[in-house]
């Protein structure tokens, strides 16, 4: 073994993170939304970068505004506050009172519960505690039914003595065994009670279709919309794929500004103007590698997942981004950074691009199926399960070996159905 001391030269490639480059990656990454923020980010700090497609949007905003402003109009909603208001008969009670059933109402949240403490409000308006008491009785008496409830269980319990009052056992199992009953330990209950599991199913059922969140429509809140980053359209042809370019301001140089300053003989304002130029001519083209190396991502999932397109979401195969990254040669974190955040419209609906990418499932046959295979695979058994006598989580192991030729473990079973929401079979089963 050598172990001179000494100094020699090696020669190794590596890659710098340069500012570009890291601003590049980030590029890859934006959403259209991320994408337009950053943009108008920069045309605030970068003179030489405009925004060329903004006036026309917003001159079509505008008037698309004036238009329907009649229209507008009829949309305005009653906030909670004047809905509850709306019901109280203003003669019938004090100015204190109606004072302490204002301040209530300011402090029931969103879906309409009551989190405050009654002491706090009682201090506050410097009454005694009774008053307040009594004003959160009178508002739980108001529209919708479960206002000003301070927990679910009371919430339920105020909804079936508005909706249903001749409801006693119901309203008994609610307000002494509301714990086992939401668990489902309905043996206890039917033991205490004196009743059948089916009396309980039965109430069961009636208590479900009570609202949890009674004000929850009431709450102001913005519709989401997805907007698709690429339409894939089934044409004679074949699948074409379109991006949605106008998602993305267009951008552009101020010509005007770089000639004014551009014949400066100041070295700091060549230096600035240099950097900024740059600047501009980096963002352009990360723009355009960005559009293309996302259309280049499309394309081949568009390759490797015909039956999809073709068929419908059940004929999705296993696919990763790896297979992707290999056929674009380039690296999988790239595929990860292009699927972020990104949609495509199909001829079956809009999907994000990272739902094409599923594991492989093993099968009995040398194919090979996906995650989203076996979760519709799922599905279909429990539709035609046995409600009185529901697959367990084994029972479902077996019969997706036997019925689809799908190989998966008990545990597998039990992530699946937790990602679709379908409790257990102890708690699917009814009693009828």
């Amino acid at each position: 073994m050598n172990l001179k001391v000494g100094l020699w030269q090696q020669q190794t490639l590596r890659l710098a993170m340069t500012q570009e480059l890291t601003q590049a990656i980030a590029l890859l990454q934006y959403s259209a939304q991320e994408l337009t923020a950053f943009l108008e980010n920069k045309a605030l700090e970068n003179p030489l970068l405009i925004i060329k497609s903004r006036s026309n949007r917003t001159h079509r905003n505008v008037k698309s505004d004036q238009t329907n402003w009649i229209e507008q109009i009829a949309d305005k909603s009653f906030s909670l506050e004047e809905l509850l208001l709306s019901q109280i008969n203003f003669k019938k009670y004090s100015l204190t009172q109606l004072t302490i059933i204002k301040e209530i109402i300011r402090n029931l949240d969103e879906s309409g519960y009551f989190r405050e403490d009654i002491q706090g409000i009682a201090e506050k308006c410097n009454v005694p505690f009774e008053l307040v008491q009594e004003g959160l009785s009178i508002i739980q008496t108001l529209e919708p039914a479960g206002i000003g409830a301070r927990s679910l269980q009371e919430c339920l319990h105020l909804q079936l003595q508005w909706q249903d009052p001749k409801n006693e056992l119901a309203q008994t199992i609610i307000s002494k065994f509301f714990t086992p009953f939401a668990e489902r330990k309905w043996k206890i209950i039917s033991k205490e009670l004196q009743v059948s599991m089916k009396e309980i199913q039965e109430v069961f059922d009636r208590v479900k279709l009570l609202n949890p969140k009674p004000c929850a429509e009431y709450s102001i809140v913005s519709t989401s919309y997805i907007i698709p980053d690429a339409i894939i359209e089934a044409t004679s042809e074949g699948l074409q794929v379109r991006l949605c370019d106008d998602l993305i301001p267009r951008i552009g140089l101020n010509e005007k500004y770089y000639k004014k300053f551009g014949a400066s003989n100041d070295k700091q304002v060549n230096q600035f103007l240099n950097e900024k130029y740059q600047d501009f001519q980096w963002i352009m083209k990360s723009i355009e590698q960005r559009k293309d190396t996302l259309a280049k991502v499309i394309s081949e999932i568009i390759k490797k997942q015909p039956e999809f397109f073709h068929k419908g979401p059940k004929f999705l195969r296993p696919l990763t981004m790896k297979e992707i990254s290999q056929e674009l040669e380039v690296h999988e974190s790239t595929i990860s950074r292009a699927v972020r955040e990104k949609f495509v419209q199909t001829p079956h609906g809009v999907f994000s691009l990272k739902s094409f990418f599923s594991s492989m499932i093993q099968t009995v046959s040398e194919e090979s199926t996906s995650s989203s295979q076996v979760k519709t695979a799922i599905l279909a058994l429990l539709k035609k399960e046995d409600k009185l006598n529901p697959y367990s989580d084994q029972e479902l192991v077996v019969r997706l070996k036997n019925d689809d030729g799908i190989v998966v473990s008990r545990r597998t079973i039990a992530k699946y159905r937790d990602q679709l929401g379908i409790p257990s079979s102890s708690k699917r089963r009814r009693f009828e």
